[in-house]
C-alpha cells in the first residue's frame, strides 16, 4: 500500500475496499472495475501477492501513486493514474480481453447500480442518461471465476439545487429494474453494512458491520436476506 494512502476507518468506501481485498488469494489474477473497486489495490493484505489486470492492457498494476509522482501515461481503464509493479507488462486490447474471455481472471471486483437476489447485475446504464459505454463489465462478469460486487448499500438522491436528500434508493433488490449487464453471475456483495453471498438457497448475509444492527440492513435491502446461522462481525479496517 502506498504511504500516501490512509485508512479512514469511517469511510464506507474504505470499509468496502478493505473487505474486498481480503477475498484475494496469493497468485490470483484480479481485475478491478472503475470507481470504488480500484481502491482494493491500496488495501491488499500483507504477504498476499496478486496480479492486477486492467482491461486497457496491463498486467501488474500497482496501487495509487504518491501525490505529485503521477505518470499520466500510466492509467487504469477508468483513466486514473496508477503505478506498475516491477514485473508489469503491457499489451493490446485484444490480448487483454482474451485473458478475460478465456477464463484466466480469478476474481473481479465491480461496482453496480443494482444487484438482485438471483445474482443478476445492472451496472452499465440508466435509461435516458448518457454513458461512455459498457466497457469491460459484460466480459468480466461472465469471464471471471469469481464476481464480487463492491458498492454502497443504498443510493442517496439529492436535489440538485438545494442539496437536500430527496430519497434513498435501495440497490439490492428482489429483481433488477435497470437493463442487465448479465444474468446470475454475482457470487458476493460487499457493502459498508455487510457481506452477502449468493448461494443455492438465496442471498445469505454472512457478515454484519458492527455499526449496524440486523434490522438496519434488512430495512435497507429490498431483496429477502437469509441470515446465516454463523453470522459474524464484518472486519473493521485497522
Amino acid at each position: 500500500m502506498a504511504d500516501s494512502v490512509k485508512k479512514d476507518t469511517r469511510d464506507p468506501k474504505v470499509i468496502i475496499a478493505t473487505r474486498a481485498a481480503q477475498e484475494m488469494q496469493d497468485g490470483y489474477v484480479v481485475n478491478l472495475g472503475i470507481g470504488l473497486p480500484v481502491l482494493v489495490a491500496n488495501y491488499l493484505p500483507e504477504g498476499v501477492e496478486v496480479f492486477l489486470q486492467s482491461e486497457n492492457g496491463m498486467m501488474g498494476m500497482g496501487p495509487a501513486p504518491e501525490k505529485g509522482s503521477e505518470d499520466i501515461d500510466v492509467t487504469n481503464a477508468g483513466g486514473t493514474c496508477v503505478t506498475m509493479e516491477p514485473f508489469a507488462m503491457c499489451f493490446d486490447s485484444s490480448y487483454s480481453f482474451g485473458l478475460i474471455r478465456g477464463g484466466h481472471v480469478d476474481a473481479t471486483v465491480l461496482g453496480a447500480l443494482e444487484v438482485d437476489c438471483k445474482g443478476n447485475i445492472a451496472n452499465w446504464i440508466v435509461p435516458g442518461k448518457l454513458v461512455p459505454g459498457m466497457g469491460g463489465a459484460m466480459d468480466l462478469v461472465v469471464g471471471a471465476n469469481k464476481v464480487i460486487v463492491g458498492m454502497l448499500h443504498t443510493q442517496v438522491v439529492k436535489d440538485k439545487e438545494t442539496g437536500e436528500v430527496k430519497r434513498i434508493d435501495k440497490k439490492i433488490l428482489k429483481e433488477c429494474s435497470l437493463p442487465l449487464t448479465a444474468v446470475g453471475v454475482v457470487d458476493m456483495i460487499i457493502t459498508e453494512m455487510g457481506v452477502m453471498e449468493l448461494r443455492p438457497e438465496g442471498l445469505v448475509l454472512t457478515e454484519l458491520h458492527p455499526d449496524y444492527t440486523l434490522e438496519d440492513i434488512l430495512t435497507a435491502t429490498d431483496a429477502e436476506l437469509i441470515v446465516s446461522p454463523d453470522l459474524k462481525p464484518m472486519p473493521i479496517p485497522a
